[in-house]
C-alpha cells in the first residue's frame, strides 16, 4: 500500500508544479496585457490566476481527484 500512497503524493505534487507553473504564465500575460491598455484581456487572466489559485488550495489540501 505504501507505493500506491507514494505515486498518488507524486501526482499531487506534480499537479502543484504545474498549477504554479500556469499561474505564473499568467501573471506574464497579464503585464503584457495591461500594457496594452486590454482591460477586459486583464480581467480574464485575472479570474483565471484566482482560479489556478483556487486549484492549487484543493490539490493542497487532498480535496482534488486527479484526471476527472
Amino acid at each position: 500500500m505504501a507505493p500506491k500512497a507514494a505515486e498518488k503524493d507524486a501526482d499531487r505534487l506534480a499537479s502543484l508544479e504545474n498549477i504554479a507553473f500556469i499561474r505564473q504564465m499568467l501573471a506574464e500575460l497579464r503585464q503584457v496585457a495591461e500594457r496594452e491598455n486590454a482591460e477586459m484581456l486583464c480581467y480574464l487572466i485575472e479570474m483565471a490566476c484566482v482560479e489556478a489559485g483556487d486549484l492549487q488550495s484543493r490539490i493542497d489540501s487532498g480535496s482534488v481527484g486527479h484526471g476527472n
